[in-house]
């Protein structure tokens, strides 16, 4: 099982990086939870490949710091069509 835990924790920061993926969506493709997710890259995968830690970790900041924007546009187009826009 261990093995598994560390496989999986290489794959989903490779995915996170190569695709710029948030942990939400990781957590979707992979069919694990976000909480998963979000542990296997900033702390299990540290004592395996720190570099790759490094990267993912990165990335999921960045996209932490654009979540506001994001949420912002999906509320405006989720009212876009019901207000006339």
């Amino acid at each position: 099982m261990k093995g598994y835990i560390e496989e999986r924790a290489v794959e989903l920061a490779n995915y996170i990086v190569e695709n710029k993926a948030t942990v939400r969506a990781a957590a979707k493709k992979f069919g694990i939870s976000k909480s998963t997710v979000h542990k296997d890259v900033t702390e299990r995968l540290m004592k395996i490949n720190s570099a790759l830690a490094e990267e993912a970790k990165a990335v999921l900041d960045k996209n932490k710091a654009e979540r506001h924007i994001r949420g912002g546009l999906a509320t405006k187009a989720k009212y876009k069509g019901k207000h006339g826009g």
